[in-house]
C-alpha cells in the first residue's frame, strides 16, 4: 500500500475489522488505528526502565503528577533520532515507552536494529498502519521530512505531540512550499504548532498540544543570536555564519555523497545559499528584531559522527564590545541547565558535548574593530534533535525540564 492510500490520499477508508486478539481496528485519516476492547487479551506492558513507576498518567488532567507514568509513542524509530529518544527514555523515571513504528523495520525487534539498545525492554517495530494508540498519552514523531504532516492529521486529537520534522516549523504556509517543493498539507495545524525553542519560547512550549521541535542548525545558532538581538546589542545586517555538522545530521539512509569514501578526510559545503533551514533561522531572528533579517548561512558535513559547530560573525551595534554581549548572553543563561557561557577564551569544541544535552557557546573580539565572533557547539543528535525534543514534552507534560536528561557529555 502506498503512502497516499494509506494516509488517505483519497481512497475511502475501509470499516473497521477485528484483529489480532480481538483488537478493534478504527478508520483514523484513511490509515487504521488499534483501540483495545475491554475484555479478550491483555496489552502487554513493557519498559524502557526498569525503575518505571506503576501508575498511569490521565491525558484528562493538564500536568502528570509525581509517580505517574507517561505511555510514549516513537513513530520512526529506525532513525537516529528516534534511537536517541530511546537512549534518552532508559533514564526517564516516567515516560515509558508503548509503541514503536518502523515500516521498513516492521516486526523486528529494536536490539537487532540498534545492538547498543538491546538490553532496552521494548515492544517489536510495527508499520504505522497497525500502531495502536489507544493506551498512548504523547507522541516522538521521527519520520522524514513531508511524510508528517498527514499522520499527525490523523492521530487521536488528544495525543501530545513533538514533531522531530521540519513539517511545522515554518509558520508561513506558502514559505514552507516554496522550500520544501509542495503545498502544506495540514495548514489547519500549522496555526497550532508551537516552534519549540526550549529556552526561548518555554512558555509558550508549556501550553502546546503539538510542537514543532527546532532543526539542529537553528537550535545553535538562535540560541546566541536571539538574545543579542532582541537586546539590540548586534546590527541585523552583515550576519555571517558558518557551520559545521556530522555525517548522522545527514540522517541514517543510504546516499552516495554520505559514503566513507566521499566524506573521509574532507569538509564538505552544501546547501549553499538554498538550505532549508535558513528560512527556519530568519524566522526566529526576525522575530526577535521584529523586522525582517536575512543571514549569510553555509553548512558544511564534516568527517564525524556527530556533533555541531556554528561560528556566527556579527557586526556590534555602536558603542557595545565584545564582552557587552559576552555578559548578556551569561546573564541570559544564567539559570539555565543546558546552556552555559564558558569562562574567558575557553573555545567551546563539539568533544565536549558528546551525549549530553547541553549547548556550549562563548564570545570573542574579533580583529575587525566593531565586529564579534561568536562560537556554539552542540550535539546534533540530543540537544539538535531528540534530547530539546524530551526537554520539551517534559514541560508539555508539567513535568521538571531536565527530567531524563542529565547525561553528562561523553570524553574521551
Amino acid at each position: 500500500m502506498g503512502w497516499s492510500t494509506a494516509l488517505g490520499g483519497g481512497a475511502a477508508a475501509p470499516a473497521p475489522k477485528k484483529g489480532v486478539c480481538g483488537l478493534n481496528l478504527k478508520s483514523c485519516s484513511g490509515f487504521m488505528l488499534k483501540t483495545t476492547p475491554k475484555v479478550g487479551c491483555p496489552s502487554l506492558r513493557v519498559r524502557a526502565s526498569v525503575s518505571s513507576p506503576q501508575k498511569l498518567y490521565s491525558s484528562k488532567t493538564t500536568q502528570v503528577k509525581s509517580g505517574e507514568e507517561v505511555q510514549i509513542a516513537v513513530l520512526g524509530a529506525s532513525g537516529y533520532t528516534g534511537a536517541e529518544i530511546v537512549r534518552l527514555m532508559a533514564n526517564h523515571p516516567q515516560f515509558h515507552i508503548k509503541v514503536m513504528t518502523a515500516d521498513r523495520k516492521a516486526g523486528e525487534q529494536f536490539g537487532s536494529v540498534f545492538p547498543h539498545l538491546i538490553t532496552q525492554d521494548l515492544p517489536n517495530l510495527v508499520a504505522i498502519k497497525d500502531a495502536d494508540f489507544s493506551n498512548v498519552d504523547a507522541v516522538f514523531c521521527c519520520l522524514p521530512h513531508g511524510t508528517t504532516q498527514e499522520i499527525i492529521k490523523g492521530l487521536p486529537k488528544q495525543l501530545k505531540i513533538v514533531d522531530l520534522s521540519a513539517d511545522f516549523r515554518l509558520r508561513d504556509i506558502n514559505e514552507y512550499a516554496e522550500w520544501y517543493g509542495h503545498a502544506h498539507r495540514a495548514p489547519e495545524l500549522q496555526q497550532e504548532a508551537v516552534y519549540g525553542l526550549t529556552e526561548v519560547l518555554r512558555d509558550e512550549i508549556r501550553n502546546a498540544r503539538l510542537v514543532a521541535n527546532p532543526g539542529c542548525y537553528p537550535t545553535s545558532i538562535q540560541l546566541p543570536l536571539v538574545p543579542l538581538i532582541k537586546a539590540k546589542l548586534i546590527k541585523l545586517s552583515n550576519i555571517i555564519i558558518d557551520a559545521k555538522s556530522g555525517v548522522s545530521g545527514a540522517g541514517r539512509g543510504a546516499k552516495e555523497a554520505n559514503l566513507y569514501t566521499e566524506i573521509a578526510e574532507g569538509i564538505h559545503a552544501y546547501g549553499i545559499k538554498g538550505h532549508r533551514h535558513a528560512p527556519e533561522i530568519e524566522q526566529g531572528l526576525s522575530e526577535a528584531a521584529k523586522s525582517k533579517v536575512t543571514i549569510s548561512f553555509t553548512p558544511n558535513l564534516i568527517c564525524m559522527k556527530r556533533g555541531m559547530q556554528s561560528t556566527m560573525f556579527v557586526e556590534m551595534a555602536p558603542g557595545v564590545t565584545a564582552g557587552d554581549l559576552y555578559q548578556h548572553l551569561k546573564s541570559t543563561y544564567e539559570g539555565e541547565e543546558f546552556v552555559k557561557l564558558l569562562h574567558g577564551s575557553t573555545v567551546p569544541h563539539t568533544r565536549h558535548v558528546v551525549g549530553s544535552n547541553y549547548c556550549f557557546m562563548n564570545v570573542f573580539e574579533d580583529r575587525i574593530p566593531g565586529r564579534a565572533i561568536i562560537i556554539s557547539v552542540i550535539d546534533n543528535l540530543v540537544k539538535g534533535a531528540s534530547g530539546q525534543a524530551v526537554q520539551n514534552l517534559n514541560l508539555m507534560m508539567g513535568l521538571p525540564e531536565n527530567r531524563g536528561l542529565q547525561y553528562q557529555p561523553l570524553f574521551p
